[in-house]
């Protein structure tokens, strides 16, 4: 009997997308069909989106890219806010997240934010990977790639708890951002940021105070 798979492919580099296309189409079962619609932007994605649930045809599966450029009303900032979204208003459809971004504070969100079916880092991906992946997904997800499952190894054998806030300071101080600018990234007082850099060190118990000692140990231990 053959199965009919209703696909939505959002990203914004068509030969990467084609490559995508050509692999689910060249690996698939043969009783699988599929049905691939393809979207280069939010506003592409939302209108395929909306259109299926109008339609009452939902997708089964969405391949979404997290750099994306924003949607023309600013809604959407990337392909994380389409994800959500997706969530939302396709609760049925299985979600693969594909991204170049593997740094730990990203990782973390996203599986947060959108507990995605498939997570795949674009570094890590080859045919086979993206062909197993998709089957995975489809009848036994959840389907993560090694850069994500070594990831959360890490996180989970630490016995140090953060929190989002304190995440972000990690990720802010390992993307260079300067003590003093942090408070207006997260919309704390400077004093706030000190205490919070101060719990910080004391959690991954740094003797000689320094930031870049900091990173270090929360590096070592999957947190950036």
């Amino acid at each position: 009997m053959t199965e009919t798979i209703k696909i939505l492919m959002i990203d914004d580099h068509p030969m990467i997308i084609e490559g995508y296309q050509n692999t689910l189409l060249f690996t698939k079962k043969e009783h699988q069909e599929l049905k691939i619609d393809i979207a280069n932007n939010c506003d592409e994605a939302v209108k395929y989106m909306n259109k299926a649930i109008e339609t009452a045809k939902p997708y089964d599966m969405l391949f979404v890219d997290i750099s994306l450029p924003p949607s023309s009303d600013g809604s959407m900032s990337s392909g994380e806010d389409l994800a959500e979204y997706a969530r939302e208003h396709l609760p049925k459809a299985k979600i693969i997240i594909l991204t170049m971004f593997s740094e730990s504070f990203r990782i973390h969100n996203i599986i947060k934010n959108i507990d995605p079916e498939g997570f795949l880092i674009k570094s890590d991906l080859t045919s086979s990977e993206l062909a197993s992946a998709f089957q995975a997904v489809l009848h036994n997800p959840p389907f993560y790639s090694g850069t994500v499952n070594s990831h959360i190894r890490k996180t989970i054998a630490t016995d140090v708890v953060i929190d989002d806030k304190n995440r972000k300071i990690l990720y802010l101080l390992s993307q260079g951002v300067k003590t003093k600018n942090l408070a207006a990234h997260l919309d704390i007082s400077l004093s706030a940021v000190e205490k919070r850099k101060k719990q910080l060190k004391d959690l991954f118990d740094i003797q000689d105070g320094q930031d870049e000692t900091l990173l270090e140990e929360a590096r070592k231990k999957g947190f950036v």
